[in-house]
């Protein structure tokens, strides 16, 4: 069986890591990378530190609004498809190229497997949530991380094709822990204590592309960091909003703002905070798989599990609500280890080979 992973940005990289491992065991896998994220800490440095095979393909989409990337993409995806012939697509979150990928698959109907199958936050103002509902519903493997997913998609009438395997970023993060804690110098690099300072991201569109929640969300940042050392990596269009708001100065003023990380000093930057403060699923996640107390700087989180926990606070862009929960969120009781044992993608590699895929009868072009 051929497999055809189509990744593009850094949570897909995080996830296709160890899945393309056990892939490899028995199939023939090709990668397709769009190019969705391009800087080198976005991009290559993932690939080098997870020891992810290069890809067969790379797109070079780049930026773009997100109907002309999503256009682009998928166009380039349907050529490589019609010329490889894989049996199974495989997508992975809820990015531009998750859907890209997986209506150039369905288009062509070929089989389309989701990883982090079933994840709703319920804003459809979100393009990331547009994104994970019309993924779901043209794919025929639903891979949910967590019962909660399997859950939201029976309630919106998908039974057939579901599976619940647990989290691939588990396996990842257990594999790559101290692997980080060997090889990063981030905390001697940037004069952190372990314990002594707070980590910050922003990227998401809600976010950075209204000019009220930025500013309260970067106000926030400052005024706290006059109690406690904040760490704050970048994104790069991040920083171009900032800029546009003319809120750059006084952030780096007052926060030691750094350049993406990769993902082994990210780990570490994460595991020795005393907080986190993102609008990042990703990064939600990680800090609850680390045992970190996490503060989310948006209205909802398709991560419930980890607000339902008590180790994740919801607290918008209100600048006082951020400051204030800053200073007093501390998680009060035991975690319940949703995201499964850490063997998600021995799992996925099972289901796979289960799998009986007749061959294709047609083509789009026959």
């Amino acid at each position: 069986m051929k497999i055809a992973s189509v990744v593009g940005a850094r949570p897909n990289f995080v996830k296709l890591a160890p899945v393309s491992r056990q892939l490899r065991k028995e199939f023939e896998e090709i990668i397709i990378h769009t190019g969705q994220h391009y800087d080198y800490e976005m991009n290559r440095i993932f690939f080098e530190e997870l020891g992810i095979p290069d890809p067969d393909y790379h797109l070079n989409i780049g930026s773009g609004s997100h109907g002309h990337q999503t256009g682009e993409m998928l166009k380039a995806i349907e050529d490589i498809l019609t010329k490889e012939r894989p049996d199974l697509v495989l997508v992975f979150g809820d990015t531009n190229t998750t859907l890209a990928g997986a209506l150039a698959a369905a288009k062509l109907h070929i089989k389309v497997a989701h990883i982090e199958a079933g994840l709703r936050s319920f804003n459809k103002i979100m393009p990331e949530e547009v994104n994970r509902v019309l993924t779901d519903h043209c794919s025929d493997l639903l891979l949910c991380p967590t019962k909660t997913a399997v859950e939201n998609l029976s309630h919106e009438g998908i039974t057939k094709g579901v599976h619940l395997t647990g989290d691939v970023m588990v396996d990842i993060l257990k594999e790559c822990a101290k692997i980080a804690e060997q090889r990063s110098k981030v905390l001697s690099d940037l004069g952190l204590n372990c314990g002594h300072f707070i980590l910050s991201t922003v990227h998401r569109a809600e976010n950075t592309d209204n000019i009220d929640r930025l500013s309260g969300i970067v106000k926030a940042l400052c005024e706290v960091a006059r109690d406690q050392d904040v760490v704050f990596p970048c994104h790069p269009r991040t920083q171009k909003q900032i800029r546009v708001c003319n809120l750059w100065d006084e952030l780096s003023d007052s926060v030691q703002v750094i350049k993406p990380v990769g993902y082994l000093d990210m780990l570490v930057l994460e595991k020795s905070a005393s907080k986190i403060l993102t609008d990042s699923g990703g990064v939600q996640k990680e800090a609850y798989l680390l045992g970190i107390p996490c503060i989310t700087m948006r209205d909802e989180t398709e991560w419930l599990e980890t607000v339902d926990d008590g180790w994740n606070a919801i607290v918008g862009a209100d600048k006082d609500e951020i400051v204030q929960k800053a200073h007093s969120f501390h998680p009060t009781k035991e975690q319940n280890g949703v995201f499964g044992d850490g063997k998600a993608s021995e799992k996925i590699l099972q289901i796979f080979r289960e799998m009986n895929i007749p061959k294709k009868a047609s083509t789009a072009h026959e």
